[in-house]
Formats: C-alpha cells, sequence, structure tokens
C-alpha cells in the first residue's frame, strides 16, 4: 500500500475502530497568564477574527500571543493614565483636600484610557 502525503510528511495513523484517524497534537506552548487585556481580546478573535484565532492556536503560539498583547495594553493604560493626570493637574494634593473630587476625576480619565487601549490595541 502506498503512502499517503500525511505519512510522507512524517504523520502516524492510529486505527479506531475500522477506521484510521491521524494522530494530531498541537505543539507544546508555555503556559502563561493572561490578564483581562488578554481575555478581551482573545474573545475579540474568536468572534470577529476567527483565521488569526485559528492560526495562532494551531501554531502553538496563541497563550504567548494573548500574553504579550495583555502586557501591552496595560502598559499603555498606565502610561495613558499618568499623561492624563499630568495634562489636568491632579496631584497628591487634590487627593488630600478633596478626595470625593479626585475620585470622580481619576474614574473619568481611566475611563477614556481604556476606551483607548480598547480602540489602538484590543479591537484593532
Amino acid at each position: 500500500m502506498a503512502k499517503s502525503f500525511f505519512e510522507e510528511m512524517g504523520g502516524r495513523y492510529e486505527k479506531q475502530g475500522d477506521y484510521l484517524i491521524p494522530c494530531i497534537a498541537l505543539p507544546a506552548e508555555e503556559e502563561q497568564l493572561i490578564g483581562t487585556w488578554g481575555q478581551r481580546h482573545l474573545d475579540y478573535l474568536k468572534q470577529y477574527r476567527k483565521v488569526t484565532y485559528t492560526n495562532l492556536l494551531t501554531s502553538g503560539r496563541l497563550n504567548t500571543y494573548l500574553a504579550d498583547i495583555d502586557r501591552q495594553a496595560q502598559e499603555r493604560l498606565e502610561w495613558l493614565v499618568e499623561g492624563m493626570k499630568q495634562a489636568q493637574g491632579i496631584t497628591e494634593q487634590l487627593k488630600a483636600e478633596n478626595a470625593l473630587e479626585w475620585t470622580g476625576r481619576m474614574n473619568n480619565i481611566r475611563a477614556c484610557a481604556m476606551e483607548i487601549v480598547n480602540e489602538e490595541i484590543i479591537y484593532a
């Protein structure tokens, strides 16, 4: 019996009942923790970028890719928040004098920064 292309490329089959099933395994990938930003991007890939998601998954690079996206998004968020705080003059003195105003302004800055990160990194 002639070898199939799969067998010629080093693949092998496993007999299950009357059928030969190809033995296919994903490449080993280092397990890394994925944060909120990585999970959001994963959901986006699954829903809107299915080919990219499948390619990353089958090549064994999905976890590393998502961890990198998570790290980039978190760094960008922190950078944006600090820049906006300086631009709007929000200081520790304001926090000590009027905590309620400081909280409101910081919540506004974080919300704006999160929208920017979503637009630039997560849903792009």
